[in-house]
């Protein structure tokens, strides 16, 4: 076999393998790639008129909250941008999965809605796009080898599109709409497919981000990276007291308020409750919403109210270097959202595109199979002769 048709096979047998589960990430993709806007025109529970004056703290706000689900541990209040509620998350994975937002008004508390993550539409096109609707131990490491494989596919697919000289150049750019149904399906996986490749080359790297380790962190330490990737909370100093202030405000308020002061122009800010008696109050702010990677990640003592610093790169934003940076982008490198709308659009098409290749390149797959069949069909048996009959025999059953 020459090396194209060797690299042609690989490409055939990886696209069959791993077709329909490609073909389900880029779609669950495309679909959550403007969940943000299509939820803020669906449901008015997400926000609130404007008032004067300060928000309640998220004390009350989550003793509000724990009203309406009393079995149900507090992860954080989120205060986001101006006219918009509230959020107390119930988050919890261990022992019991449950996943709840409450939406409330700010100023007064007012519960607006409770809504079960696991119900939403979103919810459920997101699990699919990370874990196929799995289980996360077996789905997670699926889509990551697709995806794997999908890069490969990529490469192995530029290959085969190369043109051999400018003639066949200008071919391999267009689509020739007036051909039969088979040519403008392959135009369509090979023309499509080549104006998409830099685009889903992005969405496929940054999605292995998450999907391996190995990759996250041999990628980070290869541009310079030097701190630790993996999520770790600092830890409390579980044998201090918590030094009162005279009006006793909670521990979690006083960290709101000091946050509040300190970024005045915050678009989102978020206070995280201490899940065990070690952990500490963690406190994000982004001044920017629509992006994560400009969050400023905060954490404080429970007790003594200090602030505890870390060596992974979800730490302040100040003490990211570069390539810090690029990783906390890496989220909204991969929804576009980091150029925008434009970019969320750029994302939508190239998912759409993504997701179009393992259906076109499967019917060039079964043409092919079913010409060849045509062209080569099996050699037809011939029919057994008849047996020739006894006349003896025939004569005993039929006088005549």
């Amino acid at each position: 076999m020459t090396l194209k048709r060797l690299i042609g096979s690989l490409h055939l047998w990886l696209g069959l393998a791993s077709g329909l589960i490609v073909f389900i990430v880029a779609l669950t993709g495309c679909l959550y790639a403007f969940q943000e806007e299509i939820q803020n025109l669906t449901q008015p529970y997400r926000f609130v008129e404007e008032a004067q004056g300060t928000p309640l703290p998220p004390s009350q706000l989550q003793r509000i909250a724990e009203e309406a689900l009393p079995e149900k541990k507090v992860h954080a209040v989120l205060y986001p941008k101006a006219g918009e509620a509230a959020q107390v998350i119930f988050y919890n994975y261990e022992p019991e999965y449950y996943y709840y937002l409450v939406y409330l008004n700010p100023y007064t508390g007012a519960i607006q809605q409770v809504k079960d993550m696991e119900a939403d539409f979103f919810q459920i096109v997101l699990d699919g796009h990370f874990y196929l609707w799995l289980p996360a131990p077996i789905g997670q490491p699926v889509v990551a080898t697709a995806t794997l494989v999908f890069v490969v596919m990529l490469l192995t697919g530029l290959v085969l599109w190369w043109p051999k000289n400018k003639s066949a150049a200008r071919q391999r750019f267009s689509i020739k709409w007036n051909a039969r149904w088979r040519r403008k399906n392959y135009d369509l996986h090979n023309v499509l497919g080549v104006y998409a490749l830099w685009l889903a080359l992005v969405l496929a790297l940054t999605g292995l981000v998450w999907g391996f380790q190995w990759f996250a962190q041999g990628t980070y330490t290869a541009l310079g990276g030097e701190k630790e990737l993996m999520y770790i909370e600092p830890l409390s100093d579980t044998t201090a007291t918590l030094v009162q202030e005279a009006e006793a405000v909670p521990a979690m308020d006083r960290i709101w308020q000091q946050m509040r002061r300190e970024h005045p122009t915050a678009e989102v800010l978020e206070v995280h409750v201490p899940e065990t008696p070690a952990s500490p109050i963690a406190a994000n702010v982004n001044t920017q919403d629509g992006t994560f990677w400009r969050l400023d990640y905060r954490y404080f003592d429970q007790y003594t109210l200090e602030e505890l610093s870390v060596d992974h790169v979800y730490g302040r934003l100040a003490d990211a270097d570069a390539t810090d940076k690029l990783f906390r982008m890496n989220y909204d490198i991969h929804t576009g959202a980091i150029l925008g709308f434009p970019g969320k659009l750029l994302a939508f098409f190239a998912s759409l595109i993504v997701a179009s290749l393992p259906v076109t390149g499967f019917l060039i797959w079964w043409g092919r199979r079913k010409k060849s069949r045509q062209r080569n069909p099996l050699p037809k048996r011939s029919a057994p002769a008849p047996a020739r009959k006894n006349r003896a025999a025939v004569a005993r059953v039929d006088p005549s």
